[in-house]
Protein backbone atom coordinates (compact mmCIF):
# COMPACT_ATOMS: atom_id res chain seq x y z
CA UNK A 1 0.00 0.00 0.00
CA UNK A 2 1.24 3.39 -1.17
CA UNK A 3 1.69 5.55 2.28
CA UNK A 4 0.61 9.31 1.85
CA UNK A 5 2.82 12.24 3.35
CA UNK A 6 0.65 12.25 6.83
CA UNK A 7 1.62 16.04 7.51
CA UNK A 8 -0.72 17.06 4.98
CA UNK A 9 -2.93 15.86 7.83
CA UNK A 10 -1.15 18.59 10.29
CA UNK A 11 -1.99 21.36 7.68
CA UNK A 12 -5.11 23.77 9.20
CA UNK A 13 -7.76 25.00 6.77
CA UNK A 14 -6.01 26.24 3.54
CA UNK A 15 -9.38 28.02 2.64
CA UNK A 16 -9.16 31.25 4.06
CA UNK A 17 -9.09 33.70 0.99
CA UNK A 18 -11.68 31.46 0.05
CA UNK A 19 -13.95 31.91 2.84
CA UNK A 20 -13.36 35.64 2.58
CA UNK A 21 -14.68 34.65 -1.61
CA UNK A 22 -17.81 33.09 -0.30
CA UNK A 23 -19.09 35.73 2.35
CA UNK A 24 -18.34 38.36 -0.26
CA UNK A 25 -20.58 36.66 -2.54
CA UNK A 26 -23.18 34.91 -0.17
CA UNK A 27 -23.43 38.96 0.30
CA UNK A 28 -24.11 39.81 -3.10
CA UNK A 29 -26.93 36.91 -3.45
CA UNK A 30 -28.66 38.66 -0.76
CA UNK A 31 -28.18 42.09 -1.62
CA UNK A 32 -28.54 42.20 -6.03
CA UNK A 33 -26.84 45.65 -7.33
CA UNK A 34 -24.73 46.06 -4.60
CA UNK A 35 -21.05 47.04 -5.29
CA UNK A 36 -18.33 45.53 -3.00
CA UNK A 37 -14.95 47.92 -2.46
CA UNK A 38 -12.16 45.20 -2.54
CA UNK A 39 -9.34 46.26 -0.46
CA UNK A 40 -8.06 42.64 0.85
CA UNK A 41 -6.86 41.30 -2.47
CA UNK A 42 -3.01 41.35 -2.44
CA UNK A 43 -3.24 40.61 -6.68
CA UNK A 44 -2.73 44.25 -8.84
CA UNK A 45 -5.17 45.38 -10.93
CA UNK A 46 -3.47 47.61 -13.57
CA UNK A 47 -2.10 45.66 -16.81
CA UNK A 48 1.09 44.75 -17.89
CA UNK A 49 3.32 47.87 -19.38
CA UNK A 50 3.45 48.51 -22.90
CA UNK A 51 7.33 47.77 -22.98
CA UNK A 52 6.89 44.46 -21.56
CA UNK A 53 3.39 43.56 -23.67
CA UNK A 54 6.43 44.49 -26.77
CA UNK A 55 8.82 42.34 -26.03
CA UNK A 56 6.51 39.48 -25.27
CA UNK A 57 5.03 39.84 -28.58
CA UNK A 58 8.53 39.74 -30.26
CA UNK A 59 9.67 36.87 -28.02
CA UNK A 60 6.32 35.15 -29.29
CA UNK A 61 6.97 35.78 -33.41
CA UNK A 62 11.01 34.83 -32.52
CA UNK A 63 9.46 31.44 -32.09
CA UNK A 64 8.14 31.46 -35.31
CA UNK A 65 10.99 32.17 -37.14
CA UNK A 66 13.95 29.21 -37.68
CA UNK A 67 16.37 31.75 -36.85
CA UNK A 68 15.38 33.05 -33.88
CA UNK A 69 13.68 30.30 -32.11
CA UNK A 70 14.70 28.73 -28.69
CA UNK A 71 14.28 25.63 -27.49
CA UNK A 72 15.52 24.22 -23.78
CA UNK A 73 17.22 27.12 -21.93
CA UNK A 74 19.60 27.14 -19.09
CA UNK A 75 17.60 26.01 -16.05
CA UNK A 76 18.92 28.56 -13.91
CA UNK A 77 17.65 31.45 -16.81
CA UNK A 78 18.97 33.23 -19.88
CA UNK A 79 22.25 34.86 -18.90
CA UNK A 80 21.23 38.14 -19.92
CA UNK A 81 18.45 38.29 -17.70
CA UNK A 82 20.79 37.68 -14.92
CA UNK A 83 23.39 39.82 -15.97
CA UNK A 84 21.02 42.49 -16.23
CA UNK A 85 19.40 41.64 -12.60
CA UNK A 86 22.99 41.92 -11.43
CA UNK A 87 23.43 45.20 -12.96
CA UNK A 88 20.13 46.17 -11.13
CA UNK A 89 21.57 45.01 -7.31
CA UNK A 90 24.90 46.83 -8.32
CA UNK A 91 22.86 49.68 -8.62
CA UNK A 92 21.83 49.67 -5.35
CA UNK A 93 25.65 49.09 -4.11
CA UNK A 94 24.89 45.34 -4.06
CA UNK A 95 27.44 43.14 -6.07
CA UNK A 96 26.10 39.72 -7.08
CA UNK A 97 27.44 37.55 -9.71
CA UNK A 98 25.37 36.63 -12.57
CA UNK A 99 25.67 32.90 -11.61
CA UNK A 100 24.33 33.96 -8.06
CA UNK A 101 20.68 34.59 -9.79
CA UNK A 102 18.61 32.13 -10.86
CA UNK A 103 15.13 32.64 -12.62
CA UNK A 104 11.93 30.86 -11.65
CA UNK A 105 8.13 31.02 -12.20
CA UNK A 106 8.20 33.01 -9.16
CA UNK A 107 8.72 33.88 -5.65
CA UNK A 108 5.86 31.07 -4.12
CA UNK A 109 7.48 28.88 -6.33
CA UNK A 110 10.80 28.75 -4.89
CA UNK A 111 9.86 29.23 -1.31
CA UNK A 112 9.15 25.99 -1.46
CA UNK A 113 11.63 24.39 -3.24
CA UNK A 114 14.53 25.81 -1.55
CA UNK A 115 13.47 23.61 1.76
CA UNK A 116 14.98 20.29 -0.18
CA UNK A 117 18.26 22.31 0.37
CA UNK A 118 17.93 21.67 4.04
CA UNK A 119 17.79 18.79 6.24
CA UNK A 120 14.18 17.50 7.29
CA UNK A 121 15.42 18.23 11.13
CA UNK A 122 16.06 21.96 10.77
CA UNK A 123 13.62 23.73 13.20
CA UNK A 124 12.01 26.79 10.74
CA UNK A 125 11.46 30.08 12.84
CA UNK A 126 8.67 31.88 11.65
CA UNK A 127 8.14 35.66 12.13
CA UNK A 128 4.36 36.03 12.56
CA UNK A 129 1.89 37.45 11.54
CA UNK A 130 3.59 36.34 8.31
CA UNK A 131 2.39 35.01 4.71
CA UNK A 132 0.58 31.41 5.70
CA UNK A 133 2.84 29.15 3.07
CA UNK A 134 5.85 30.01 5.30
CA UNK A 135 4.13 27.74 8.00
CA UNK A 136 2.54 25.18 5.73
CA UNK A 137 5.62 24.42 3.36
CA UNK A 138 7.32 23.68 6.40
CA UNK A 139 4.42 21.26 7.68
CA UNK A 140 4.34 19.29 4.38
CA UNK A 141 8.32 19.06 5.13
CA UNK A 142 7.60 17.21 8.28
CA UNK A 143 9.79 20.38 9.76
CA UNK A 144 9.66 21.59 13.32
CA UNK A 145 8.49 25.36 13.57
CA UNK A 146 8.91 28.02 16.04
CA UNK A 147 6.69 30.96 16.04
CA UNK A 148 8.06 34.28 16.71
CA UNK A 149 4.53 36.47 17.31
CA UNK A 150 4.96 39.75 16.61
CA UNK A 151 2.94 42.96 18.02
CA UNK A 152 2.02 46.63 18.05
CA UNK A 153 4.40 47.02 20.75
CA UNK A 154 7.25 46.70 18.64
CA UNK A 155 5.19 47.75 15.36
CA UNK A 156 5.76 44.39 14.15
CA UNK A 157 8.98 44.18 14.04
CA UNK A 158 10.28 41.96 16.05
CA UNK A 159 13.91 41.45 17.20
CA UNK A 160 16.34 37.90 17.65
CA UNK A 161 15.48 36.07 20.73
CA UNK A 162 18.73 34.52 22.07
CA UNK A 163 16.66 31.93 23.75
CA UNK A 164 15.15 30.28 19.97
CA UNK A 165 17.33 27.75 18.88
CA UNK A 166 16.62 27.74 14.67
CA UNK A 167 18.29 26.90 11.38
CA UNK A 168 15.85 28.61 9.14
CA UNK A 169 14.58 32.22 9.67
CA UNK A 170 11.78 33.46 7.54
CA UNK A 171 11.94 37.28 6.76
CA UNK A 172 9.50 39.33 4.95
CA UNK A 173 10.11 43.45 4.38
CA UNK A 174 8.13 45.26 3.20
CA UNK A 175 5.97 42.32 5.01
CA UNK A 176 3.05 40.58 4.19
CA UNK A 177 0.50 41.66 6.08
CA UNK A 178 1.67 44.21 8.26
CA UNK A 179 3.06 46.15 6.07
CA UNK A 180 6.29 47.25 7.96
CA UNK A 181 9.39 47.55 6.86
CA UNK A 182 12.78 46.34 8.63
CA UNK A 183 15.44 49.42 9.27
CA UNK A 184 18.88 48.68 8.26
CA UNK A 185 20.30 48.32 11.83
CA UNK A 186 17.22 46.01 12.70
CA UNK A 187 17.71 44.05 9.35
CA UNK A 188 21.35 43.83 10.97
CA UNK A 189 20.95 42.18 13.95
CA UNK A 190 19.18 39.15 12.21
CA UNK A 191 21.75 39.15 9.99
CA UNK A 192 24.11 38.81 13.21
CA UNK A 193 21.96 36.36 15.16
CA UNK A 194 21.95 33.92 12.14
CA UNK A 195 25.57 33.93 11.09
CA UNK A 196 26.54 33.41 14.72
CA UNK A 197 23.97 30.20 14.82
CA UNK A 198 25.28 29.23 11.47
CA UNK A 199 20.90 29.77 10.47
CA UNK A 200 20.22 30.74 7.13
CA UNK A 201 17.64 33.46 6.71
CA UNK A 202 15.04 33.23 3.60
CA UNK A 203 14.54 36.36 3.26
CA UNK A 204 11.44 37.65 1.01
CA UNK A 205 11.52 40.64 -1.21
CA UNK A 206 8.66 40.53 -3.27
CA UNK A 207 7.29 44.48 -2.31
CA UNK A 208 10.81 45.72 -2.05
CA UNK A 209 9.92 47.87 -4.80
CA UNK A 210 7.48 50.00 -2.61
CA UNK A 211 10.39 50.84 -0.49
CA UNK A 212 11.27 54.86 -1.47
CA UNK A 213 12.94 55.88 1.52
CA UNK A 214 16.59 56.07 0.90
CA UNK A 215 17.37 55.29 4.85
CA UNK A 216 15.74 51.65 4.13
CA UNK A 217 16.98 48.48 2.36
CA UNK A 218 15.46 47.03 -0.59
CA UNK A 219 17.55 43.97 -0.14
CA UNK A 220 19.14 42.16 3.06
CA UNK A 221 22.43 41.51 0.79
CA UNK A 222 22.97 45.80 1.32
CA UNK A 223 23.13 44.40 4.93
CA UNK A 224 26.83 43.59 5.91
CA UNK A 225 27.59 40.00 6.49
CA UNK A 226 24.25 38.82 4.89
CA UNK A 227 25.41 36.66 2.07
CA UNK A 228 27.14 34.40 4.51
CA UNK A 229 23.72 33.61 5.79
CA UNK A 230 20.56 34.37 3.35
CA UNK A 231 18.85 33.57 0.44
CA UNK A 232 17.00 36.31 -1.18
CA UNK A 233 13.70 35.60 -2.90
CA UNK A 234 12.40 38.39 -5.60
CA UNK A 235 9.05 38.50 -7.73
CA UNK A 236 8.40 40.72 -10.66
CA UNK A 237 4.96 40.25 -9.79
CA UNK A 238 3.84 42.99 -7.28
CA UNK A 239 6.82 44.96 -8.86
CA UNK A 240 5.84 44.87 -12.75
CA UNK A 241 2.84 42.85 -12.69
CA UNK A 242 3.78 39.74 -13.51
CA UNK A 243 0.55 38.04 -10.94
CA UNK A 244 -0.40 35.88 -14.15
CA UNK A 245 2.63 35.87 -16.05
CA UNK A 246 4.81 34.52 -13.25
CA UNK A 247 8.57 35.13 -12.72
CA UNK A 248 10.54 35.79 -10.20
CA UNK A 249 14.07 35.19 -9.26
CA UNK A 250 16.57 34.41 -6.27
CA UNK A 251 19.75 35.30 -5.19
CA UNK A 252 21.90 33.64 -3.62
CA UNK A 253 25.75 33.83 -3.00
CA UNK A 254 28.44 31.89 -3.39
CA UNK A 255 30.08 32.86 -0.05
CA UNK A 256 26.55 30.87 1.54
CA UNK A 257 28.54 27.38 2.67
CA UNK A 258 27.13 24.91 5.57
CA UNK A 259 29.28 21.77 6.50
CA UNK A 260 31.21 22.34 3.45
CA UNK A 261 28.81 22.19 1.02
CA UNK A 262 27.84 25.71 -1.24
CA UNK A 263 24.09 26.28 -0.97
CA UNK A 264 24.79 28.11 -4.64
CA UNK A 265 25.51 24.90 -5.71
CA UNK A 266 23.65 22.81 -4.47
CA UNK A 267 20.44 24.78 -5.66
CA UNK A 268 22.15 24.79 -9.33
CA UNK A 269 21.91 21.17 -8.97
CA UNK A 270 18.36 20.79 -7.67
CA UNK A 271 17.27 23.31 -10.65
CA UNK A 272 19.07 21.62 -13.58
CA UNK A 273 17.53 18.02 -11.58
CA UNK A 274 13.92 19.63 -10.81
CA UNK A 275 12.95 21.79 -14.03
CA UNK A 276 13.04 22.97 -17.02
CA UNK A 277 13.40 26.36 -16.54
CA UNK A 278 11.27 29.18 -17.40
CA UNK A 279 9.84 30.23 -20.91
CA UNK A 280 12.25 32.07 -23.27
CA UNK A 281 8.74 34.22 -23.95
CA UNK A 282 8.43 35.53 -20.69
CA UNK A 283 12.30 35.59 -19.40
CA UNK A 284 12.34 38.40 -22.69
CA UNK A 285 9.65 40.01 -21.04
CA UNK A 286 10.94 40.20 -17.98
CA UNK A 287 14.02 41.70 -19.39
CA UNK A 288 12.24 44.42 -20.61
CA UNK A 289 10.55 45.18 -17.51
CA UNK A 290 14.19 45.86 -16.26
CA UNK A 291 14.75 48.28 -19.15
CA UNK A 292 15.08 52.07 -19.09
CA UNK A 293 11.19 52.52 -20.70
CA UNK A 294 9.69 50.01 -19.20
CA UNK A 295 11.17 51.03 -15.20
CA UNK A 296 10.03 54.14 -16.59
CA UNK A 297 6.98 52.61 -17.00
CA UNK A 298 6.38 50.45 -13.97
CA UNK A 299 7.31 53.07 -11.63
CA UNK A 300 4.04 55.45 -13.06
CA UNK A 301 2.22 51.79 -12.03
CA UNK A 302 3.86 51.87 -8.61
CA UNK A 303 3.08 55.36 -8.04
CA UNK A 304 -0.46 54.41 -8.16
CA UNK A 305 -0.47 51.99 -5.31
CA UNK A 306 1.57 54.24 -3.34
CA UNK A 307 -1.37 56.86 -3.97
CA UNK A 308 -3.52 54.31 -3.05
CA UNK A 309 -1.94 53.68 -0.23
CA UNK A 310 -1.70 57.76 0.96
CA UNK A 311 -5.08 57.71 0.54
CA UNK A 312 -6.00 54.87 2.68
CA UNK A 313 -3.61 56.10 5.26
CA UNK A 314 -4.63 59.53 5.34
CA UNK A 315 -8.55 57.61 5.85
CA UNK A 316 -7.11 55.62 9.03
CA UNK A 317 -5.42 59.12 10.30
CA UNK A 318 -8.87 60.48 11.01
CA UNK A 319 -10.22 57.44 12.92
CA UNK A 320 -7.19 57.61 15.01
CA UNK A 321 -7.21 53.48 14.99
CA UNK A 322 -3.57 52.44 15.47
CA UNK A 323 -2.09 50.94 12.51
CA UNK A 324 1.37 50.38 10.62
CA UNK A 325 2.53 49.99 7.21
CA UNK A 326 0.66 52.16 4.16
CA UNK A 327 4.24 54.37 3.53
CA UNK A 328 7.16 51.74 1.52
CA UNK A 329 4.77 49.30 1.33
CA UNK A 330 1.24 48.51 -0.70
CA UNK A 331 -0.18 47.01 2.57
CA UNK A 332 -1.76 48.33 5.99
CA UNK A 333 -2.60 46.33 8.80
CA UNK A 334 -5.10 48.10 11.63
CA UNK A 335 -5.81 47.22 14.85
CA UNK A 336 -9.64 46.48 15.17
CA UNK A 337 -11.77 49.12 16.95
CA UNK A 338 -13.69 48.27 20.62
CA UNK A 339 -11.83 44.97 20.58
CA UNK A 340 -13.50 43.20 17.68
CA UNK A 341 -12.31 39.88 16.71
CA UNK A 342 -10.91 40.16 12.91
CA UNK A 343 -13.85 38.06 11.36
CA UNK A 344 -16.46 39.92 13.10
CA UNK A 345 -14.71 43.15 11.65
CA UNK A 346 -14.68 41.84 8.49
CA UNK A 347 -18.39 41.14 8.25
CA UNK A 348 -18.92 44.70 9.99
CA UNK A 349 -17.24 46.52 7.11
CA UNK A 350 -18.83 43.91 4.77
CA UNK A 351 -22.60 44.16 5.63
CA UNK A 352 -22.09 47.90 6.99
CA UNK A 353 -20.19 49.71 3.78
CA UNK A 354 -19.37 47.05 1.45
CA UNK A 355 -15.86 47.46 2.03
CA UNK A 356 -13.64 44.11 1.84
CA UNK A 357 -10.95 43.33 3.78
CA UNK A 358 -8.46 40.89 5.06
CA UNK A 359 -8.83 39.74 8.57
CA UNK A 360 -5.52 39.60 10.57
CA UNK A 361 -6.17 35.60 12.11
CA UNK A 362 -5.32 34.49 8.79
CA UNK A 363 -2.13 35.59 9.49
CA UNK A 364 -1.71 33.54 12.30
CA UNK A 365 -2.52 33.72 16.25
CA UNK A 366 -1.29 36.98 17.20
CA UNK A 367 -2.74 38.58 13.87
CA UNK A 368 -6.58 38.07 16.03
CA UNK A 369 -7.98 41.14 16.55
CA UNK A 370 -5.93 42.62 13.53
CA UNK A 371 -7.23 43.65 9.65
CA UNK A 372 -5.33 44.28 6.49
CA UNK A 373 -5.94 46.20 3.87
CA UNK A 374 -4.34 46.24 0.05
CA UNK A 375 -3.71 49.16 -2.25
CA UNK A 376 -3.62 47.18 -4.76
CA UNK A 377 -7.00 48.01 -6.08
CA UNK A 378 -8.92 50.53 -8.66
CA UNK A 379 -8.05 53.72 -7.79
CA UNK A 380 -11.79 55.43 -8.03
CA UNK A 381 -12.73 52.39 -5.51
CA UNK A 382 -9.89 53.08 -3.31
CA UNK A 383 -11.18 56.62 -2.59
CA UNK A 384 -14.62 55.44 -1.96
CA UNK A 385 -13.86 52.62 0.51
CA UNK A 386 -11.74 55.15 2.45
CA UNK A 387 -14.16 57.41 2.84
CA UNK A 388 -16.94 55.00 3.73
CA UNK A 389 -14.19 53.63 6.09
CA UNK A 390 -14.12 57.22 7.81
CA UNK A 391 -17.63 58.25 7.77
CA UNK A 392 -18.55 54.44 9.69
CA UNK A 393 -15.30 54.60 12.28
CA UNK A 394 -15.85 58.08 12.86
CA UNK A 395 -19.11 57.39 14.37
Amino acid sequence: MIVPNLHYAELQDSYFFLRISEKSEAYLAAHPGEKLYKMGIGDISQPLCPAVIDALHQAVADQATMEHFHGYLLESGLHELRETIAKHYASRGVTLSPDEIFISSGAGDDLGELLDLFAPESRALVLEPAYPAYVDTNIMSGREIIHLPASCDCDFLPEPDEQIDADLIYICSPNNPTGAVFTREKLKTWVDFANRRGAVILFDAAYEAFVTDPALPHSIFEIEGAPTCAIEICSLSKTAGFTGTRLGYTALSKELVRHGMSLNAMWLRNRTTRTNGVSYILQKGAMAAFSPEGRRQIESQLALYRENASVLSAALDQTGLWYCGGKNSPYLWMQCPDGMKSWAFFEYLLHEIQVVGTPGIGFGDCGEGYFRFSSFGNPKDTREAAARLVSLLKR
